[in-house]
């Protein structure tokens, strides 16, 4: 009996490597892929804005990087005790103004360099409505829990949509003219917006992707994966929003399969193997036993770094390396 219903997804024109120097930027699922790619040891800059759900702040977050703007107090606005920007999460508000700056120059800086290094980008799409100040007509990234009458809200026209997305496009190649990009739409709801708002708000950001693809991009079905295959509340959070980590694991296996080469594929269950090992908890870290399980460990780690140089395995030579007695 079959419990579930699957579909087959396309294959792309190109893969992924351990290589690749990959950005990530959008909704907070953004997020969820991006700690896959670290715990598999990619090179990867995860949401440098933070959280970004729509495709007009995520341009201005591109625009901002290309144009090599300076962000001052003007950018600023203070609420709550605390200094923020309508280009930012609030991961980067702080009670001090110049803190603050200092925390978005800095990343711009970092940005500058690594874009035009950087050969693969996923940007995941949550919501085409958006929120625009009313003192300065800028569509903003966050509120920080501003009044809602500080803001207009609207919901993006698909040739919006549209622009916002073929421009983003031209930005990123405008750093790495080789560069590929996959879009996802993010399978959490919106759902404060209600259910018929959520739906038109997703339609339109998939018809946006759909009308933008061309070379070198590619649509990868998140979304699709958890409202089809995955058409049960037990594959989200307590909030009946957020997918849960079985849903999330389950988009990732997805993602791997389509859009990693095969030496990464093999390289990706070597690292399994020391990542459960790291996992492992004894019975008795001073036996003769584990002791030789930890110095297997350690030969297979640089075994694997000669053959992938370009990985980092500081971090686990020094997991191992702590129980050595």
């Amino acid at each position: 009996m079959e419990f579930l219903t699957t579909f087959k997804i396309d294959k792309p024109k190109f893969t992924i490597d351990s290589t690749d120097s990959i950005l990530s930027i959008g909704s907070c699922f953004a997020e969820n892929i991006g700690e896959y790619f670290k715990k598999y040891k990619f090179n990867i800059c995860a949401n440098p804005y933070g959280v970004l759900y729509n495709p007009a702040s995520i341009y201005n977050s591109l625009l901002s990087i290309a144009d090599g703007k300076v962000f001052s107090e003007s950018d600023l606005i203070f609420s709550q005790d605390e200094f923020h920007s309508f280009y930012h999460h609030s991961d980067f508000s702080s009670h001090n103004a110049n803190s603050t700056l200092t925390l978005m120059n800095n990343n711009q800086k970092m940005l500058k360099k690594y874009l035009p290094k950087t050969n693969l980008v996923i940007i995941t799409y949550g919501t085409s409505i958006v929120y625009i100040n009313k003192d300065n007509n800028l569509i903003v990234s966050n509120c920080h829990k501003l009044p809602e009458n500080n803001f207009i809200k609207k919901q993006l026209s698909l040739d919006e949509i549209t622009e916002y997305i073929k421009n983003s496009i031209s930005l990123l190649r405008s750093f790495n003219k080789d560069v590929k990009i996959i879009f996802t739409l993010s399978p959490v709801r919106h759902w404060k917006d209600g259910a018929v708002q959520n739906h038109i708000s997703k339609s339109a950001l998939l018809l946006g992707i759909n009308e933008s693809l061309d070379k070198n991009t590619f649509y990868f079905p998140s979304y699709e994966i958890v409202i089809d295959e995955l058409r049960d509340y037990r594959f989200y959070k307590k909030d009946m929003i957020h997918p849960n980590e079985i849903a999330v694991e389950y988009i990732w296996e997805k993602f791997s399969e389509t859009m990693f080469n095969s030496k990464t594929l093999a390289l990706l269950k070597e690292l399994d193997k020391i990542n459960n090992a790291k996992n492992h908890k004894p019975r008795n870290v001073f036996s003769s036993k584990h002791q030789e399980f930890i110095k297997n460990q350690l030969t297979k780690i640089e075994e694997l770094n000669k053959k992938n140089p370009h990985l980092n395995f500081d971090e686990d030579i020094q997991y191992f390396q702590s129980q050595i007695q």
